[in-house]
């Protein structure tokens, strides 16, 4: 009976509270959209799990947590917490990324620049909100919809929000079919959404290679701190498209990719204890997230229509909210939205124009507020 009295308070039982129950009901939830509703399921099952594990409370002296330091979710952390896990992400993202739809209709990266807006105007808010200006610049990256590049600024620029801006950048990437067809529908007429755009045309061999080259080095040197992130997007790219490094371009999208999003998702997940997690300042950044997505998908919208005013061949604007950079739903949103107003207008191939484009321009964006706001 003593050992087992002694026993007894070091279950989860004994601290589990009302705030680990709240946290481990998120987690299930997460789980639940993922598998019920299909919501990004390979980065919401580990984030949900992650969510639920660490949240199970534990005796005082065993490192457990992601916080304590010589326990395994610590190390598994260490990737995150030093910004090491986003770039193998973007290697692998630029191994299976074919930016020949970009490159046939290059007027149409201008639209993934313009759905950064929601960026540097959510910087702008959060400031006005009371955060500092390297809070404010984490917490706008998740205007970009894109989960690496959030971590990894977040990481430079404020560590100590990273868990609830992760968990934000991937909640509002996986709810990307629930948010942006409103927004899409409210901004456009029933007339733009039937819009036919012109088939891309042929892009060759010679200009895929060449271009992750050219890009990377002149993004480089716009934004040396998006060196990290464009380095290995480019570098995967080139694996993809150089045609004579198959093996390890297929090593890069599958196996590398997978492994590293599951470390990711648990230990992202793991670091949103209740006691660090569930305070106002993480509401508000889950607040400002949205906003922030949400104008990053009516900028692209809108630029749409005002580039339509001088251009002879229109662009259908529901094309626009692709520049965000949640690749590849948002074009699927698009495709979807599109064929809603019209069932044989098909523009997923217009589409990932300004999705991909909207994958460099939130790490150049990324770079000009690492930049801006440290030095």
């Amino acid at each position: 009976m003593d050992t087992f009295q002694q026993f007894l308070p070091t279950t989860g039982f004994a601290g589990l509270d009302f705030g680990h129950a709240v946290m481990i009901v998120v987690g299930l939830v997460f789980v639940t959209l993922a598998i019920v509703k299909d919501y990004e399921p390979l980065l919401l099952v580990p984030i949900g799990f992650g969510i639920v594990l660490g949240n199970i409370p534990y005796a005082d002296g065993m490192p457990l947590g992601v916080y304590d330091e010589g326990s395994v979710l610590y190390y598994l952390y260490f990737g995150v917490k030093q910004g090491i896990f986003p770039p193998l992400i973007f290697m692998g993202i630029g191994a299976m990324t074919d930016f020949s739809t970009m490159l046939s209709n290059p007027k149409l990266i201008l639209l993934g620049g313009a759905a950064q807006m929601g960026i540097f105007l959510t910087l702008i808010g959060a400031l006005g909100l009371g955060f500092t200006p390297m809070e404010a610049g984490a917490i706008g990256i998740i205007g970009g919809a894109d989960g690496p590049t959030a971590i990894f600024l977040s990481a430079k620029l404020a560590p100590h929000l990273l868990g609830a801006i992760a968990v934000a950048a991937y909640s509002y990437m996986a709810l990307v079919p629930v948010i942006q067809p409103p927004i899409m529908k409210l901004l456009t007429t029933p007339a733009e959404r039937k819009i036919r755009m012109k088939a891309p045309r042929r892009v060759s061999k010679r200009e895929r290679i060449l271009f992750p080259i050219t890009a990377f080095l002149i993004c480089a040197l716009i934004a040396p701190g998006s060196i990290a992130l464009l380095g290995m997007l480019f570098l995967g790219n080139l694996l993809k498209e150089s045609g004579v490094t198959e093996r390890l371009a297929n090593s890069a999208r599958n196996a590398m990719i997978d492994i590293v999003t599951i470390l990711l998702g648990v230990s992202v997940g793991a670091s949103t204890q209740a006691d660090t997690f569930l305070t106002p300042q993480s509401l508000l950044i889950f607040g400002l997230g949205a906003l922030s997505f949400m104008i990053a998908t009516a900028s692209g919208v809108l630029f749409a229509k005002f580039m339509n005013l001088f251009l002879k061949d229109k662009i259908n604007p529901l094309v626009g909210a692709a520049g965000v950079s949640a690749v590849p739903d948002s074009a699927r949103v698009v495709q979807m939205i599109g064929r809603q107003a019209d069932p044989d207008n098909h523009l997923l191939m217009q589409a990932m124009a300004p999705n991909v484009a909207g994958v460099i321009g939130s790490a150049i964006a990324a770079g000009v507020l690492w930049s801006v706001l440290v030095l």
